[in-house]
């Protein structure tokens, strides 16, 4: 017997969705709260979650990963009464079993519950999978444990991985990680740059090339193709990989079969293809700056890696993790932090992510050499003045005193009311503006630094006539 949570606060569907789950055999609690609902998944173990979007004290799906991350990893059925295709793309995103707008039928309600209840008898028939191999892959937050399951997947498969995240992200690291964990982790792992490929001579080093070939080659030539041959080849920044090879990668990533330059026969490798980059490949498709047929061919597997601003909870551990490491380089005692060091980092936005938190980490360790703890004054003058700035703008700005009676004689004053609207837009408006800037247009993350809903966001957004950014 299942145990299935409903979180919505309709009674009417709360009690047909558990007559329901009960007819089906299997024991239903109701709530109609998603704090209620947050407090049982951490107190209770739930096989499947019944998810409203629209909750009286909050968006269900704003709460999804820590749902999927709690101790049951339950899966969970989004419903909701107002269909929103990005809505939709983001509950997928996040790990949700399905997508049902309501009304709906018992009958369609039916059918993806004991398809999810199939799925985890299935699940935990299977052997206990091994331990992941995470070396410097740091971090447990929500958004961390869904892309560590899809490397889990991937490492235990041998198809195409996409790995996609800004700059930064770890991407490399999670391709090695799938290479570790993959029954090719004692073969080659052989790195493909995309970004430093010489127009003149990239097919060379691809593909390889015979002796006598073109000026210069005096000897045979393996290319990087060949020479991940029982192991991985890592296509980094493939968004920079030149149209003209594109279509020549294609066949060689269909078949594992290509033809050194100058030779008159085809050369074999059996090799697994990860790809990352940083750009948006759909719309590079979009804009047939990139060949759609190889696309397809990259993402067997996807894993979006999380910019480092939305999973602030993990820099305790990355800072912890990092700091002793390069404790250990510069051969120096283990330093502490103080409280609000740690607060200044999570204040930061980080464009550069885990790559540039890194490097600042290593700037503040060496001007601070014979400091036993670290302080915000340690960290780099750029970053304090970016957190003061920041903060000077969260501020509400001083009011001045009082005109005197003759600078008032030639100036009208408008009714109280609309002196207060005109002041509360004004302050709306470089709200939104400043939170647009921060979260550089992801719209998870706004919601998540403001608290609205996606709802209300896009409403303001409207509003008060700022572009509306493309949602993650």
């Amino acid at each position: 017997m299942a145990n299935i949570l409903i979180i919505d606060d309709d009674p009417l569907i709360c009690r047909l969705l558990a007559r329901m789950v009960e007819r089906l055999g299997h024991h239903a609690v109701e709530v109609q709260t998603l704090a209620d609902g947050l407090q049982l998944v951490q107190e209770r173990l739930f096989d499947v979650i019944f998810l409203d979007v629209r909750l009286p004290d909050g968006n269900g799906l704003e709460r999804l990963p820590e749902i999927r991350a709690s101790a049951a990893r339950p899966e969970v059925i989004i419903m909701t009464g107002m269909g929103d295709p990005d809505g939709a793309e983001l509950a997928i995103k996040n790990g949700a079993w399905d997508y049902i707008e309501k009304p709906a039928s018992l009958e369609k309600m039916t059918l993806p519950l004991m398809r999810a209840l199939d799925y985890r008898k299935e699940r935990e028939a299977r052997a206990a999978p091994k331990l992941l191999k995470r070396e410097d892959i740091i971090g447990d937050s929500p958004p961390m444990l869904g892309c560590l399951d899809i490397m889990a997947q991937a490492a235990g498969a041998d198809a195409n991985v996409l790995i996609t995240g800004e700059t930064g992200t770890g991407k490399e690291l999670f391709a090695w990680g799938i290479h570790r964990n993959s029954l090719r982790a004692d073969k080659s792992f052989v790195v493909v740059d995309c970004t430093a490929l010489p127009d003149n001579l990239v097919e060379s080093l691809l593909f390889g090339h015979v002796r006598g070939s073109f000026t210069g080659a005096d000897r045979a030539q393996r290319g990087l193709v060949e020479q991940a041959n029982g192991g991985t080849l890592f296509l980094d920044e493939v968004g920079e990989l030149p149209p003209t090879l594109q279509k020549s990668f294609l066949r060689v990533v269909q078949e594992r079969r290509f033809r050194p330059v100058g030779s008159d026969s085809e050369v074999t490798s059996d090799f697994r293809l990860i790809a990352a980059t940083n750009r948006d490949l759909e719309q590079m498709v979009a804009e047939q700056r990139f060949r759609q047929d190889l696309f397809f061919r990259l993402r067997s597997f996807h894993i979006d890696l999380p910019p480092l601003r939305t999973r602030l909870e993990d820099m305790g551990d990355l800072l912890t993790h990092h700091l002793g490491r390069l404790c250990q380089r510069y051969k120096i005692r283990p330093k502490g932090f103080s409280p609000d060091f740690l607060e200044a980092l999570q204040a930061y936005p980080w464009p550069g992510n885990v790559r540039e938190m890194v490097n600042v980490l290593e700037r503040t360790v060496a001007s601070a050499l014979s400091e036993p703890i670290l302080f915000p004054y340690h960290l780099p003058t750029f970053l304090r003045v970016e957190l003061a700035k920041a903060s000077l703008r969260r501020e509400a700005p001083q009011t001045q005193g009082p005109a005197s009676p003759a600078a008032l004689t030639s100036k009208v004053l408008a009714p109280l009311s609309q002196f207060r609207e005109e002041m509360l837009s004004a302050s709306e408006r470089r709200y939104l503006q400043d939170l647009m800037a921060l979260s550089q247009g992801n719209i998870q993350e706004a919601c998540r630094i403001s608290q609205l809903s996606r709802g209300r966001l896009y409403a303001l957004l409207k509003k008060y006539d700022i572009a509306r950014y493309k949602s993650d």
